[in-house]
């Protein structure tokens, strides 16, 4: 059935209203995008490590999910997930569960790309049936806005700060959905918000569905650490996939494929401009930050191409 964006939302909420997220947030965007993927007769059980989305939607006792939800410490999140998914199968098969659940587990960059990867390339490794949805927001924003390994070059960040000796996050941005792809996953993807939500959908439902560990990449803009105004996080998401600074693409099976090909693609700087993380890379005598960050966006889009060719 064709993706119907009316029908989506008359579905009913697996996230409440009344969360703690901030205004403009994409964490909170990511988890209603996903959880609407589940078909209304499936429920779910939602693992979470520890991170804005969770001090921002569990208040003990209470949670903002309608599903049932598991709070973890950082590192664990993926491992209390497939631990979870493998007493529901033996329950399962005592006929002591009747319902049909799907494991969801959500962690943001620090939780995933960093504290969390030992847990969650085991969970890959050892074939659980759950999906791991990675809302990114490029640091550690909970705590205070440090760097992670998901940090872009030259983000300025409490950790990594801009001034006249470093500039900003020395290293480059990791390739999570890469490494993940190398687990021989059966799916793994990046998505992020755009149009109509039809690319985010079609990912997670892709994902929930398919038998075995998957993976799910979002793009996941936060209005504090990123320094943008709140209403502009649809035009951020758009000129990260118009620049290919975050192209979309899904690995199924081991296959590359594109999901999207800008018409014209953008200069990196669209991207970069709208953000006050990057803003000294645009004063004086800091063109070369940007030339090469250009340079590294443009070698990347040509690796990817290939891939998927």
């Amino acid at each position: 059935m064709a993706y119907n964006l009316k029908k989506e939302l008359e579905k009913p909420e697996r996230l409440a209203g009344g969360h703690r997220l901030c205004a403009g947030c994409g964490a909170g965007i990511a988890v209603r995008g996903v959880l609407r993927a589940l078909e209304p007769e499936d429920k779910a059980v939602i693992t979470n490590a520890t991170g804005c989305l969770e001090v921002s939607t569990f208040i003990y006792p209470h949670t903002a999910y309608y599903d049932s939800y598991i709070h973890t410490a950082f590192a664990n999140a993926a491992a209390t997930c497939s631990g979870v998914e493998a007493a529901y199968n033996v329950l399962k098969k005592k006929g002591k569960v009747k319902d049909n659940f799907k494991f969801i587990t959500f962690g943001g960059d620090g939780g995933t790309y960093d504290i969390g990867l030992q847990s969650l390339s085991g969970a890959m490794e050892r074939g659980h049936d759950m999906v791991y949805v990675c809302y990114d927001n490029e640091a550690y924003m909970n705590t205070g806005i440090q760097r992670s390994s998901s940090t872009p070059r030259f983000a300025d960040a409490t950790t990594s700060p801009a001034g006249k000796v470093i500039p900003g996050k020395q290293q480059n941005k990791k390739n999570l959905t890469e490494i993940i792809a190398a687990h021989n996953v059966p799916y793994a993807a990046q998505t992020t918000f755009i149009g109509n939500f039809k690319d985010l959908h079609e990912k997670a439902h892709k994902a929930i569905y398919t038998e075995g560990p998957c993976f799910l990449n979002v793009l996941a803009p936060c209005p504090r650490g990123w320094r943008y105004d709140t209403p502009e996080i649809a035009e951020i998401c758009r000129l990260a996939v118009e620049t290919c600074v975050w192209p979309l693409y899904e690995i199924v099976e081991g296959v590359w494929k594109l999901s999207y090909e800008p018409k014209k693609k953008l200069p990196v700087e669209e991207f970069l401009k709208k953000q006050g993380r990057f803003a000294h890379m645009f004063k004086k005598g800091n063109d070369w930050m940007v030339d090469e960050a250009q340079e590294y966006v443009d070698k990347q889009w040509d690796k990817l191409l290939a891939k998927c060719e």
